[in-house]
């Protein structure tokens, strides 16, 4: 399990003492532990870890942060025992099988909510499928929610819309899920920018692209197919999501988007915000041939956390993408150009050994 050490917080933490299978268990609110069965069961499981769940309920501790990655920018996320996916998208498409999941298995856990960073597909792809099939609220701008809706028939999911695609950057909505405290704020997308000469400038970088996963691991026709009718998929607006729960504070966005010129005053923003323990943040966009990961260290330094754990790397689209090592030298290298002080500590993950890993991002409340 992880622990969280380094500067202190202004946060009371609660030690994890472990114990038994059932220890800390809480059930979450909502429908999802009303029947739970064998598939729920098994999905929680292994998304989370046998010893953080209840074999009979399905309840996950109340008294951890889990988060495991499914591939791009989606996690599945236990916060003080309730289960809600941060993005919706399993990877697929130009492979198939290199993310050892489905969407099928990811309904599984039946998520309280879902929260959608933007629309594009590699973000909320399935999330239609997965809300549906497991009654998630799904939370976004009005464009992601209508967008999702139209996802599939019929629709019988309710949507929470936070602002729409013409909030001004740095626009900030709050709610609350259960004990979990929720900040969403505009943000900016990815997006290329003149090479930045100043002092806050970094050396453009772009990994070569990497084909080996989509040879070791062929597409299959129906992945092909639904990659091509979701190529259409609309931004939508971006949010960056702050969820605060037990004295614990968690960060993640999954785009990081020019603020020095597009989104100054959201740097303001996010400078506002309580630091955060883990940063997860998107570290691949459209800016790295021009500035490298600038953007990305200057979301880190608005941010302020104790860990920063990088997603957005990995090959998700080979042939233009590359595993996700490429980029651990060049991101710790941008770290190291933050002072000491307020250095966050890197938890790299790596594709695809890390997929699936709750014991790689497991902390105490």
């Amino acid at each position: 399990m992880s622990e969280l050490s380094g500067r202190p917080r202004s946060f009371t933490r609660r030690t994890l003492l472990g114990g038994a299978i059932g220890a800390g268990l809480v059930a979450t609110a909502g429908p999802s532990l009303a029947d739970p069965g064998a598939g729920m069961v098994a999905a929680r499981t292994r998304f989370f870890g046998a010893a953080n769940v209840d074999p009979v309920t399905g309840a996950v501790r109340g008294d951890r942060v889990i988060l495991t990655w499914f591939g791009c920018t989606s996690f599945a996320a236990a916060l003080g025992g309730t289960v809600v996916l941060l993005d919706a998208w399993v990877p697929r498409g130009i492979h198939s099988g290199y993310v050892p999941t489905t969407v099928a298995q990811v309904g599984e856990l039946r998520p309280d909510a879902i929260f959608i960073g933007h629309g594009h597909f590699d973000h909320a792809g399935d999330a239609g499928a997965l809300a549906q099939v497991s009654g998630a609220v799904v939370f976004g701008t009005a464009e992601h929610c209508d967008q999702i809706r139209r996802q599939v028939d019929a629709p019988t999911f309710h949507t929470v819309a936070l602002g729409d695609a013409r909030s001004t950057p740095g626009a900030t909505y709050h709610h609350s899920l259960g004990a979990i405290e929720v900040t969403a704020v505009r943000h900016v997308h990815s997006g290329p920018k003149p090479p930045d000469h100043s002092a806050a400038g970094s050396a453009p970088f772009f990994p070569v692209p990497d084909l080996r996963d989509a040879i070791a691991n062929p597409p299959e026709l129906c992945d092909l197919v639904a990659l091509g009718s979701s190529l259409s998929a609309e931004e939508g607006g971006s949010l960056l999501y702050q969820f605060r729960v037990g004295g614990f504070t968690l960060t993640w966005n999954d785009s990081a988007g020019p603020l020095a010129e597009a989104g100054p005053q959201v740097y303001d923003v996010l400078r506002g915000l309580p630091a955060s323990d883990v940063h997860l943040g998107a570290i691949q966009g459209f800016n790295q041939p021009f500035n490298g990961l600038r953007d990305v260290r200057q979301y880190i330094e608005a941010i302020r956390p104790r860990v920063f754990v990088p997603s957005h790397h990995d090959n998700w689209l080979p042939g233009l993408t590359a595993r996700g090592d490429t980029y651990q030298a060049t991101l710790q290298g941008e770290l190291d150009r933050i002072p000491a002080d307020r250095r966050p500590a890197l938890r790299f993950l790596s594709d695809p050994g890390d997929y699936l890993r709750p014991d790689v991002l497991t902390f105490s409340l």
